[in-house]
């Protein structure tokens, strides 16, 4: 019964932790802060479609 849980709770985890990266790394590569927040929450409610949009429009840094 604690294992669904555990497994619930690294999964809401990770999607955290994947949205604070995405959030960070689009502020690093120059975006406004309004674009930075939309990604985060875009990454908050649909974390694979969020992230992989996020790789295709995201700026290239050179």
């Amino acid at each position: 019964m604690i294992l669904p849980l555990l497994i619930i709770f690294f999964l809401n985890l990770i999607n955290i932790l994947i949205s604070i990266w995405a959030y960070r790394d689009s502020r690093r590569r120059g975006n406004s802060k309004e674009f930075s927040i939309i990604v985060l929450i875009a990454l908050l409610i649909v974390p694979i479609i969020g992230l992989i949009v996020y790789f295709a429009i995201r700026k290239d840094k050179f």
